[in-house]
């Protein structure tokens, strides 16, 4: 199977996904995100989350606090 198969499959669902603000990258912070949701419900400080996350998954700590930011915001 090609790109443009896949991507003319699912042209709709591609297109509202865009249309709403999410980006196709967002899919590999999901992880990341529901750890940082877990740890902060248990007590910890952000500034020791977004430590222990940067290390964990080898992205820069501003990352961090952008992606955090970016995947708990409302869509368009």
């Amino acid at each position: 199977m090609k790109i443009i198969d896949i991507v003319s499959f699912n042209r709709e669902l591609l297109g509202r996904i865009r249309d709403t603000g999410i980006r196709l990258d967002d899919c590999m912070y999901i992880d990341m995100y529901n750890e940082f949701q877990l740890m902060h419900a248990e007590g910890e400080k952000i500034t020791y989350i977004v430590a222990v996350l940067a290390e964990k998954y080898s992205i820069s700590e501003r990352k961090i606090y952008y992606l955090i930011k970016r995947l708990n915001s409302d869509c368009k």
